[in-house]
This record gives C-alpha cells, structure tokens and sequence, in this order.
C-alpha cells in the first residue's frame, strides 16, 4: 500500500481544489491520502464526496502551535498534524476560528507592508481571493507576488521577502502545543509532529521537548519528510522507538506551491493501523 499522510488542499494553501487532492492521490497511484489543511476542516466533505473508488481519505489539519523554549523562554514553530478528530468539538472549532482570523490578519498587515514599501500589491485584492472558509497563509502572498511579476516562483517570494527573517514578516499567535495535543486527544484524535528536525525551515525543537511531547501524550513523528536528510531520518527513527511514537512519512504535499509531488514520501500500513486503531472521533472514509 502506498500512504501519504500529509497533503493541502485550497482550503489552506494548496493549489489544488479537495476534490482535485483526491483526484490527484489516485492519479498518483495512493491508496490512502490525508487532508491536512492548516488549521482547518473545511476540505473535509468535499474530498469524501469527490472520493475516487479504491481510494481511502484520512481526515485531518495541520495545526498552528508553538513550544516555548524551557531555557530561552523563545516560542518555536511546531506544526501538529492531527488525524481523525471530531471537527465539531467546541474547543477546536473555538481554536481553529481563532487562527484562520490570526492568518487573514497577518496576511493582510504583510500585504499592507508590501503596498506601502512601494511592491505591486493590492492587499484589498489579495484578500478577496482568499477561500471564504478556508485558512490564509503566505503561499497566498507568494501567488500575488508571482502574478505581479516580482518574482519566478513561490520559493522565490519566500526566499526574497517572506521569509522569517523579512522585514515583512508578521508573526502569529500560534496555540501552545501541549494544549494543542490535549484538544486532539479530547476530541477523539490522533496527533503528530510534522517535520519535527527540519532544520533548513528554521528553528526546530529539541530532543528533550520532543520526549517531554511524547510523555504528554503525542501520538507520532513524522520521520519520512522531504525537509529530513538521512541523517535526520535515522536519528527521529531510533527516538521514535525509544519513545513509544508511531512512525509515519509524507510528501507534505501543496500542488504547484512546492516541487514536492503526492507519494514522494510514504508511511507504513502499519502504521496507520496504529494511528486509526488509536482515535475514536472519525472515521477514515472509502468507497
């Protein structure tokens, strides 16, 4: 079986509409794809209705949290995927409000930075083709930047001005991760850290906050990324282990926003056995 669970639809900052993921995961000869918009459920019925035969969806987000460093006291971007949740939970629904109002206002203060700095962008317009449900996020920012002719391509825009290093760069206030995997598990779901060592992204967390993780109650890692180089694979393989945390892979997947293509990376069947058999809040959806 081939399983890719870590893939971006429109909903959030993918390029491809939720019935187009699916399509696309078939195409490329998956047999199970993963929803996992950033903080959002919105792809989430569109993608089951549109669902090819043989396919099998798993329901998830990729949630917006941080770690606070213990000795620094500095936040560290974590993205938490989780699985299989229930998407009407108050307190989720409550959270992820907040952050898909957190993105637009970002996303607008960085356009407004841009168009006042003199760069061919309309903020006014770039908000307007925002998803109505759907999660903002820089790749938006990127896409404008492109149409304008400012740059070649979406890993231009970040490299040259959206970065988090830029002088346009607007931080969010992301959700504490242990809340974050709280919420999850209340909600019935299954939780795992996304590119946890991805240490070209930026600041990665460490070993001893990825065990104080996994003793709080976080489900997996994500070991199989294209941001990991085997170096990285095989030292999060032996902490998955010794951690009791599920191993998964994934392209992490955007459409065109990324070079990445569905089923670069992939996880075990058994490990999405372990994944499924942990969660009570959804059920993954066939045809």
């Amino acid at each position: 079986m081939r399983i890719d669970l870590h893939a971006h639809s429109t909903a959030s900052d993918g390029t491809d509409s939720p019935a187009g993921l699916v399509a696309a995961a078939a195409k490329a000869g998956l047999d199970v794809v993963a929803i996992t918009d950033h903080d959002t459920t919105a792809g989430w019925a569109p993608a089951a209705e549109a669902l090819p035969p043989g396919l099998t969806l798993v329901p998830g987000a990729e949630l917006s949290t941080i770690s606070v460093d213990p000795v620094t006291g500095r936040h560290i971007s974590v993205h938490l995927l989780a699985y299989l949740f229930d998407p009407a939970s108050p307190s989720i629904v409550a959270e992820q409000t907040r952050l898909r109002s957190e993105r637009r206002w970002r996303l607008r203060v960085m356009a407004e930075r841009m168009a006042a700095d003199g760069l061919p962008v309309d903020p006014d317009e770039v908000m307007s083709l925002l998803p109505e449900d759907g999660s903002a996020g820089r790749p938006h920012l990127a896409q404008a930047l492109v149409r304008a002719g400012v740059v070649s391509s979406v890993n231009e825009a970040f490299g040259s001005y959206l970065g988090n290093g830029s002088g346009y760069f607007v931080a969010r206030q992301d959700t504490l991760v242990e809340d974050a995997i709280d919420m999850i598990a209340e909600a019935g779901g299954v939780t795992v850290i996304a590119h946890p060592f991805a240490y070209t992204r930026g600041a990665t967390i460490t070993v001893d906050v990825l065990a104080g993780l996994a003793g709080h109650g976080l489900t997996g890692v994500e070991v199989d990324h294209p941001n990991h180089d085997e170096e990285t694979r095989v030292q999060l393989h032996g902490l998955a282990g010794e951690l009791g945390l599920v191993r998964t892979g994934s392209s992490d997947y955007h459409g065109t926003n990324k070079t990445i293509d569905l089923g670069d990376e992939t996880t075990d069947p058994l490990a999405l056995e372990e994944l499924v058999a942990r969660s009570t809040g959804y059920q993954v959806v066939t045809r």
